[in-house]
């Protein structure tokens, strides 16, 4: 059972890599698109900016849960790393449980938003109903609470070599052998 989660766990974070990934360099093409349709040809799109903006909540919400997996978000340790180690794993059962108290108010709250602003459109875009700008909010917000449970169920899974693909191998087998 473990195994199939943490398969599963793997095959989610890769896909939020991807999207995140695709959303960032999407915008980095259109915010140019609207620099240069406004300044060189005077004539402004109305599409880039929301877009941008859309793309940019989808590169947040997901790439943070990505990031939230990899351990890859910042973290001042000065404190925790010089108590017990039980109290350390307190305080980690503790951030754990607040994150995923956090992660499922997001998923209630925006899913509540998304529906509730599903009937109105933005003027630069009428065919999108702004309630699917808004879904990036719970869905990154469930995925990253599918990661904590995984988390305090499994454990960490940020020195695995899925996560850490840009050590040499040297150094991956360092990190490794240390946690094992």
């Amino acid at each position: 059972m473990k195994t199939s989660y943490v398969a599963a766990m793997d095959r989610l974070y890769l896909a939020c890599i991807w999207v995140a990934g695709t959303a960032i360099t999407c915008m980095s093409l259109i915010i140019p698109w609207g620099v240069f349709t406004r300044y060189v040809m005077g004539t402004g799109s109305q599409w880039p900016e929301p877009i941008a903006i859309l793309l940019m909540m989808v590169f947040t919400f997901i790439g943070a849960a990505a990031g939230y997996r990899a351990n890859a978000h910042i973290a001042v340790t000065m404190l925790t790393d010089v108590m017990p180690a039980p109290i350390r794993a307190a305080c980690g059962w503790l951030v754990d449980s607040l994150m995923a108290l956090a992660c499922a108010f997001v998923v209630w709250y925006g899913t509540h938003l998304c529906l509730g602003t599903m009937g109105q459109s933005i003027s630069e875009l009428p065919w999108l109903p702004v309630g699917v700008t808004y879904a990036a909010l719970p869905i990154g917000s469930l995925i990253t609470l599918l990661f904590v449970l995984e988390r305090r169920w499994i454990g960490p899974q940020d020195q695995r070599r899925l996560m850490r693909y840009e050590e040499s191998d040297e150094a991956f087998a360092k990190h490794s052998s240390e946690a094992a």
